[in-house]
Parts: structure tokens; C-alpha cells; sequence
């Protein structure tokens, strides 16, 4: 078997798909801001992988985000730049 086989990491290329993803909470940890302000900056924020699940007999919307580290990446640089 080849290297690459075992490894799904390697050839993942540019593919936002593959590349590790984070939820509100944990990269809210990382950046000490809370999960609802990690919400709001991305909920928009084109390569964001947003699931929408609605109660049957609930009204209520619920959306789970998971944010790819370059997404996360791009954001940070945009908001940092002077």
C-alpha cells in the first residue's frame, strides 16, 4: 500500500472539504471571543459549512456552522489589517 493510502491528509490540495474544520465553540476558545460572536462573523462568510435542521413541530430554526482553518485564516487577516 502507498503512503498516501494511509494518510488522508496528503493530496488534499486547496480542498476546503478536507482541510480541518472548526465549530463556534472551539474557535471561539482560540480567539476568546464567544460562540455567538464567532456565529455572527461567519454565518455569511462564503466556504462555511452551514446545516440547517428544523424541529417538526418547533418553529425554531436550528443551524450548526463548521468553519474550514482557511476560512478561519481569511477572516482573521481581513479583520487584523490596518
Amino acid at each position: 500500500m502507498s503512503t498516501a493510502t494511509n494518510n488522508p491528509a496528503i493530496g488534499m490540495g486547496d480542498n476546503p472539504a478536507l482541510e480541518p474544520h472548526y465549530s463556534p465553540d472551539d474557535l471561539g476558545k482560540i480567539w476568546g471571543l464567544s460562540a455567538d460572536t464567532i456565529r455572527r462573523l461567519f454565518e455569511r462568510e462564503p466556504g462555511v459549512l452551514v446545516i440547517e435542521h428544523l424541529k417538526a413541530k418547533k418553529k425554531r430554526r436550528y443551524r450548526t456552522l463548521r468553519i474550514p482553518v482557511s476560512v478561519a485564516e481569511r477572516v482573521h487577516r481581513r479583520m487584523t489589517r490596518i
